[in-house]
């Protein structure tokens, strides 16, 4: 494959970054660039091994309008009860449907009881030490 003398110096420094490979950087960019087509009004934000798809708009990753939409029952009710339009809830769904192991994996890391996140992170929710007087 053949790349713009610009596109290919980003995609070598991305690779240097990341640590991977120019074809895995290359497949990386493909795919994202594949789903936002598939889903216009879909993107993606994050760090490179974290990056999560977001309803542009909205503010909101797709796991969030999915939880959402769990917790108000019918697209309608959450529509009714949010600033969301159906248009971004009814996209949400379809990406949902299709990449549900990603959408489905990112509430559950949601859901991880604190108990578990204390034994991962000793420091979690401990407040700075107060100042010394």
């Amino acid at each position: 494959m053949r790349l713009s003398r610009v596109t290919d110096r980003f995609v070598t420094a991305e690779a240097r970054r990341t640590k991977r490979s120019r074809g895995a950087v290359v497949e990386a960019l493909a795919e994202e660039a594949a789903r936002m087509r598939r889903f216009p009004g879909i993107a993606f934000r994050g760090e490179d091994a974290g990056r999560r798809a977001w309803v542009i708009g909205t503010g909101l990753d797709v796991w969030e309008v999915i939880e959402m939409l769990g917790d108000h029952r019918t697209s309608e009710r959450l529509v009714a009860g949010t600033e969301l339009d159906a248009r971004a809830v009814d996209l949400a769904r379809a990406y949902h449907a299709t990449y549900p192991e990603e959408i489905d994996g990112a509430m559950a890391e949601n859901r991880r009881p604190l108990t578990e996140l204390r034994e991962l992170y000793p420091f979690i929710g401990l407040t700075p030490a107060s100042p010394r007087r």
